[in-house]
Parts: C-alpha cells; structure tokens; sequence
C-alpha cells in the first residue's frame, strides 16, 4: 500500500487571494479558503475539505479564522546589505527622531561626547525637507566635539560632512569636484558648505565602508531580514551587491542563516566586479530558489529628493546654497562608456538593469539598452530601467516599442512624494509614477522600496499607489491611481517576473514556492485609507512559518 501523503503545513478557514489572474479581477484571481503546502511547495488550495485528507501527524496547521492571505511579497529593489550596516554601526535620523535642524544638532552633540576621538559619528536617513534644511558646516563643527561627522540624506545621494571629517578624506576648499560629482561652496566665500553630491558623497562612503567586514554584513543582513519577514516580504533582490556581499549571502546560505529568498543585482560601481561575472560565465538565473542571480546594475541617474537626478527641464522650488543655477541635474556616466558595458553584460547573457529616475536620466538608461538590443537582439530580454519615475508619454511610447521592465520606486510615493512635488511641481505629478497609463499600456512595473532609502513596508507603497498620496498627504495627481489587487500585483507577481521567476513565486498555486503572508485584514474591502495600518501576522517561507506576530 502507498504511503500516505501528510502536508507539512496547512492553513485554513481564510480568504487566500491566490492572484492567479482568474476569478475575480477585484483580488487579483481566485479566492479560496485552504492551502496545503509540502516539501516547500504548495500541494493543494481549495476548500478546506479539500486539504482535510492531507492533515497527519506532523502537519503543522494555521488557523485563519477568516483572516486573509497574499502570496509572500516580492522586494524587487532594495538595499539589505547597506540597511544592515547602518542598523549595525550608524545613528539614524529620519522623523519622527530629527524633525529640525536644532534636533539634529543636539544629537550629534550629545553623541560625539560618548566616541572615542577620531571616532566618526554616521547617520543616515536624514530628510532636510522635514527638518528645516541642510545643517552647514560650520553648525556641524560646533556641534561635532571634534569628532568627524558624516550624515547621509534619506536618498544616500547626498550627504553632508563637517571639516574634521573632509580633513580625513583628504578635501580641502581647493578640492576639484570628482567626476560626476560636486562639492557644493558657497558663491560669495567660495568655502565648502559641508554638502557633498554623488561621487563627491561616494568618497566619505567608501571611507566608511572600507573596514565592513563580511561577517559584519552578514550579521546585519539578518537584521534586515527579520524586519523584512514582519512585513511579509519573503523575496528581495540586493540592488548593487558588491563582493562582500555576495560573500556574506553565501555564508548565511551555507549555514542555513538566509531566511527569505535573495536575489543578486552585480554592483556596477565595483572596479571588476561585472567584467569577473562575464570572465567567468556566469550568466542570470545562476543559482537556486534561495540565492539567484538575476543580473547586473548601473546607476548613472540618482535622486530628485536631493535635487540631483537628470531632468531636463530645471528644478523648481528654493534652490540650496552652492546649488548648480539652473539644475537640471547629473548624470553618473559617459554614454560611450555605459554603453560598452551594457552591450557587453547583454552579450554575456545577464539581465541588464539601468538606474533612470528623471525624464533625460531615463532616455540615458533607454539609449544603452536600445544600443545593446541592436548588437544583439534577443526576444523577452527582461531589461529594465531602474526607480524610472518620471515617465512621460514619449518614455511609455519607448518603453512599449523596446519591451522594458519600468521597475518602478513606487516606494518613493509614500516618504519622498512630497519632496518630489516641492521639487518639480504639481503637473510633473501626472507622469510621476503613472501606475494607471502603465498598466493600462501594458507595460510592466513592479514596486519596490529601494530601502533603506524609503521603509520596506510594502503597505505604505500599496496605500500611495491606490490614493495616490505620500505620508503627508501631498497630492500625486489621482489620475494614476490603481487598484488594491493591481498594487498588490505590483509587489508579487509583476516582481516575480522582474527576475523571471514568474513561474516559481509571486502567485498561489500548486507547484508553485510557498511562500506567504496572512494579514490581519482584508485589504481588498478595507477602505482605501486603511491600507498603510496593514499589519502581517504571519509570514511562511517554503511552508514553514518564519514570522508569527
């Protein structure tokens, strides 16, 4: 007689929104009441009569009592191993902590006090627009006890550094501004302000970084991940992974430490890096269903918060001091050059990834990738532009014609929306995040929250793209709004297909990872407001309960 087959895991007496595109289109596909999982896979959804035959001893059963279940979230751009450290090592500074500039201040006093000397004081997450400016540097040497100070902007685009701390990295008022990149000096003194753009902040980031050890990475990336698993996030893909990191996600694996499933976006920045994948073979979908590469990234376009992302028309609003007049932004990269790597990376056979954030930030990423399409055509190549925010009808029109991935920092709409507003007015609203026009073009755009730049919350993203608000109420323009199962398809399903592994994770059915989230409502009836207070109450990794609240 064969031997019975017991699920390890069953959960039911709930609403499972499996978002396999059939059913009802209002949850994103079929409800259903039970789900059995076995061996990490799903075995059987239905009625709960339907799993009843697969319960033996050792099947670990979840009671929904009516509660709802997503598939497991997929993070398709975010940050782990840099949020790691920074939880590890650095002071934040986001509100509710630093709501002014005088906040600020006396933090960083009170905390110098407490290092060592030569100690560096660190911060990050730092949002000028919520606390009353940038501090100078002069404000920043009276407050610093003579420890070097070094504060990262929410966006890690911009930071700001006192004069002890310029002293060590070897800047004085003399200092040439790096290539694609700018110490900002006041126009009537000509002295640094303390503020540092793009590769000029690079240089303290890289101070900073030179003694993470990967052990220390890989003690932070846990970190992360159990705050990861408490919003139901049980995918994520580290955007510009460096070799630490990659050395620190293989020792979690090996010692069964990686509790969610990683995806590896190659760091562009690193010297070698990239050229040592291809020298090597190793090409995207290298790996398993825990730890995979899905590609390699280049970020030649950076931050509209930070007033530094490539536009072309000029930013609006009140300009810092030292700001380039008029600004329409940087870019990071010559064309030759970005367009040589890309074409060689396509060739090689890895996914290609191109930050662009502003309308001519997004052309720069479109022009390299159109290059790459011309050397080498190739059917369902998955390239995609990065955050790609401002996208106008002309960039829909492109996106459409060349089959990009428009991997969309919807996470930006919830924390920095207002800043985007302030920064490039009202109208510009229509064609930021046009989640609507996207969808309705057929133009894939997974969400993602690029953390630690933004919360990994998926919630408050899922909140901004269906009220198409930011957390401080600003308007985004309501024409682009989309439904809760469209912005959930966002984080799921159109993520599982960014990596192309559409057929392993992102929906609910048999065959499929089972990876979930049961939530503590029912987002799909919940009025609209509610969404961002969605809380996860549990979290299963391949069938095993890795979070429970």
């Amino acid at each position: 007689m064969a031997a019975h087959l017991s699920a390890d895991l069953v959960l039911r007496g709930g609403r499972i929104a499996t978002l396999d595109g059939a059913g009802d289109k209002d949850v994103g596909g079929s409800l259903v009441e039970a789900l059995a999982a076995q061996g990490g896979r799903i075995v059987a959804l239905g009625r709960d009569s339907d799993v009843e035959g697969l319960i033996g001893p050792g099947t670990e059963i979840l009671e929904l009592d009516g509660r709802t279940v997503v598939p497991g979230i997929v993070d398709s751009h975010c940050h782990p191993d840099s949020y790691g450290i920074k939880l590890l090592k650095q002071q934040p500074l986001n509100p509710p902590l630093v709501t002014s500039r005088e906040d600020l201040l006396a933090l960083i006093d009170r905390k110098t006090r407490e290092l060592p000397a030569d100690a560096w004081f660190t911060g990050y997450r730092f949002n000028d627009q919520r606390a009353g400016g940038y501090p100078t540097r002069t404000e920043l040497n009276a407050h610093s006890n003579g420890r070097p100070v070094f504060i990262l902007r929410t966006d890690n685009h911009i930071g700001i550094a006192n004069s002890r701390a310029c002293e060590l990295c070897g800047i004085t008022s003399d200092s040439p501004d790096p290539p694609f990149g700018r110490f900002d000096r006041d126009p009537e003194s000509g002295e640094l302000t303390g503020l540092m753009r793009e590769t000029a902040a690079q240089i303290f980031r890289d101070r900073m970084a030179r003694d993470d050890t990967v052990e220390e990475v890989a003690a932070g990336l846990e970190r992360v991940f159990d705050e990861c698993l408490s919003f139901g996030i049980t995918s994520l893909t580290n955007s510009l992974a460096g070799s630490k990191t990659l050395r620190a996600l293989q020792t979690l694996k090996a010692e069964e430490r990686l509790r969610l499933r990683v995806g590896i976006l190659a760091n562009g920045f690193e010297t070698g890096l990239i050229e040592s994948f291809i020298k090597a073979g190793i090409r995207s979908g290298f790996g398993d269903d825990w730890l995979r590469v899905i590609g390699v990234e280049w970020c030649p376009d950076c931050s509209t918060s930070g007033r530094t992302a490539a536009y072309y028309d000029p930013y609006v609003g009140e300009p810092v001091v030292g700001e380039p007049q008029p600004n329409t932004g940087m870019l990071l990269y010559e064309a030759e050059d970005l367009t040589a790597r890309v074409v060689a990376a396509h060739k090689a056979g890895l996914q290609v990834c191109v930050e662009g954030v502003g309308d001519r930030g997004i052309d720069f990423a479109l022009d390299a990738i159109e290059a790459a399409l011309q050397a080498e055509p190739r059917p369902d190549h998955r390239m995609r532009v990065e955050h790609c925010c401002y996208v106008t009808p002309a960039i829909q029109d492109r996106l459409a014609r060349l089959e990009v991935i428009d991997s969309s920092a919807s996470g930006f709409m919830y924390d920095l929306g207002e800043a985007y507003r302030r920064n490039r007015g009202a109208e510009a609203m229509r064609h930021m995040w046009p989640h609507r026009s996207l969808i309705d073009r057929g133009i894939p755009a997974p969400g993602h929250s690029d953390s630690p730049v933004c919360q990994a919350n998926p919630f408050f993203a899922i909140w901004s793209l269906v009220t198409r608000r930011s957390e401080t109420g600003a308007c985004l323009d309501p024409a682009e709004a989309i439904g809760v199962a469209e912005a959930l398809r966002a984080y799921t399903v159109l993520g599982a297909y960014s990596g192309r592994e559409e057929t392993i994770k992102g929906s609910l059915k048999p065959g499929m990872l089972a990876d979930l989230a049961v939530l503590d409502r029912d987002i799909f009836s919940v009025p609209a407001d509610h969404l961002r207070e969605t809380q996860v109450t549990a979290t299963v990794v391949d069938g095993r309960l890795a979070f429970r609240r």
